[in-house]
């Protein structure tokens, strides 16, 4: 296995609730109140629905596509939903420090460093909303790909908050069976203060409509027998996932970066811009002074 590169569900395509709309010649994200499945293909116009889009949406009320039904690749509800702070430079799309809160990964003069994390409220080197939750959920959608799965992106607390929840306390009642589990995203919608009491519109994950909680179980219990029988080592299967996610320090590669600017940061304060762009630089700056003193560069490398 290659070193530093994360290894991720195959992902056959994005589930989303907004799209990006061009507004005088600048491309800007907007929020929708439906979600939207598209393909891994990006036009002139925009990302080409996947064909389950249509699908799906022909069988929802008014063509409003709320619900979607998924199931989970892994047991393990932190394979299924990996979440963390991260700030990103706005110009290069480099992710410059990744945290959970109690530790981050920060890309520094000296190169990456282990450093406590504070959280974006409290912490001086993402101040003025450079850092933010960012939270990618892979999913099931259909039966066609054993592996493949559909991705959903967000930097929102409300879907955060509320996806890991949900798929924790679903693990635990199915007695770890989450793989097996008959589930549903669900589009909800809440006003707050803050939004000035518009809606705003986040993720939920719910039992399969006209399933109970019991029943569910008692199917994601006949499933993991059934599969078991057949020689499906999901236990296994879990493993890999691990392994792969903890081979690099992020899973973020150059074509996700781009699409994750566009869609949440395209109104990046310039002051922001410039404050990242400085970071990375002097990072960069002091990365090349290591190497260049490493390899004889003695003048450069001293500051001389």
């Amino acid at each position: 296995m290659i070193k530093g590169l994360a290894i991720t569900p195959p992902v056959l395509g994005r589930i989303s609730i907004g799209r990006v709309i061009e507004k005088n010649g600048i491309r800007l994200p907007q929020k929708d109140d439906q979600f939207t499945i598209t393909s891994q293909i990006q036009e002139k116009g925009g990302w080409v629905l996947h064909p389950l889009d249509e699908s799906l949406r022909k069988e929802a009320p008014n063509g409003k596509l709320r619900t979607i039904p998924v199931r989970m690749l892994f047991n393990d509800a932190d394979l299924n939903l990996r979440a963390e702070y991260t700030m990103f430079d706005r110009k290069s799309g480099r992710p410059l420090c990744v945290g959970n809160g109690d530790s981050c990964k920060r890309l520094t003069q000296s190169g990456v460093q282990s450093l406590p994390c504070p959280g974006p409220m409290l912490c001086e080197f993402g101040k003025g909303g450079l850092c933010k939750p960012f939270g990618r959920l892979n999913v099931k959608v259909g039966e066609d790909d054993d592996f493949g799965t559909f991705i959903f992106r967000t930097t929102g607390y409300n879907s955060i908050r509320t996806l890991a929840a949900r798929l924790s306390y679903y693990q635990a009642a199915s007695g770890g069976l989450l793989a097996y589990m008959p589930l549903e995203l669900k589009l909800r919608g809440k006003s707050t203060t803050q939004s000035h009491r518009t809606p705003i519109y986040y993720v939920d994950l719910v039992i399969k409509e006209g399933m109970s909680l019991q029943e569910a179980v008692a199917e994601a219990r006949e499933t993991a027998r059934q599969l078991k029988e057949e020689g499906v080592d999901q236990a296994a299967l879990d493993a890999a996932g691990r392994k792969g996610f903890g081979n690099a320090l992020s899973e973020c590669d150059e074509e996700e970066v781009r699409e994750v600017l566009e869609e949440f940061f395209a109104h990046t304060d310039s002051s922001a811009q410039s404050h990242a762009s400085r970071i990375t630089e002097a990072a960069e700056m002091g990365t090349l002074k290591k190497q260049l003193g490493r390899d004889g560069g003695g003048r450069l490398a001293s500051g001389v």
